[in-house]
């Protein structure tokens, strides 16, 4: 199901580059051939935990996932949408931060830093210890915070989709969102891009807050900025 959630969203949005953004991925075929190899490595190590959850979750009711909408007030299932994408935000921007060290970078991150620049393959090329450490967020999560079944495909949707759009290099949001106060919180390509571009800077997942908290925030990548026509002064 991860390989297939992979290759239905980046596929996609693939299609939508050739379709917007024409010649993008010109010459960049050996490369996205090598973001599929380790994607694919990268679902098998992904789908372990939570099919492990799953089953535990089906014979043996070990974790906090129901199904019934009557177990909480429905006023929790966004909430708790919005606690599992905190946590693993927090959880993403701290380990993020540690695989850019000199010491675990060429072990662990290197892989994904090859993708230059990155393409809608990219979002899950990743070596087998960096998708270690992302693998355990949401199957650890189940076992402490409550959430209703459909509200964990909503966070594996927001995931894949926000995995997908911040790795295509160039924006897919219209300007009105990525430069509007919600878009000031929230991370896209734009902001994305600038990470790939100069390593040290916007290490967060979904939001710009430990980005912000940190002064790790660079703003926006001047290159994207510019293709989409956004103002310069609005590019923070």
């Amino acid at each position: 199901m991860v390989a297939l959630r992979y290759f239905l969203s980046s596929g996609l949005f693939a299609w939508a580059t050739k379709r917007m953004r024409p010649g993008l991925y010109d010459g960049l075929e050996q490369q996205i051939s090598r973001e599929i190899r380790w994607s694919l490595i990268a679902a098998l190590i992904y789908g372990a935990p939570a099919g492990i959850v799953f089953w535990g979750w089906r014979h043996h009711d070990w974790t906090l996932l129901y199904t019934d909408p009557a177990a909480y007030p429905l006023w929790y299932m966004p909430v708790s949408v919005l606690i599992y994408l905190f946590v693993q935000d927090t959880w993403f921007y701290w380990s993020h931060r540690a695989m850019h060290h000199r010491v675990l970078f060429k072990p662990m991150h290197a892989v994904h830093h090859q993708s230059r620049p990155p393409t809608a393959w990219t979002a899950m090329s990743f070596h087998p210890l960096e998708s270690l450490t992302g693998a355990i967020v949401i199957p650890a999560l189940v076992f402490f915070v409550p959430i209703h079944i459909g509200m964990v495909g909503v966070v594996l949707a927001i995931a894949t989709i926000m995995g997908v759009t911040n790795h295509m290099g160039w924006e897919i949001f219209p300007r009105s969102l990525v430069h509007s106060p919600l878009g000031k919180l929230l991370i896209t390509a734009s902001h994305h891009e600038r990470h790939h571009e100069e390593y040290r800077c916007n290490f967060g997942l979904y939001f710009r807050f430990w980005d912000r908290v940190c002064g790790t925030d660079r703003g926006f990548s001047a290159r994207i900025v510019e293709e989409a026509g956004h103002a310069p002064r609005a590019a923070r």
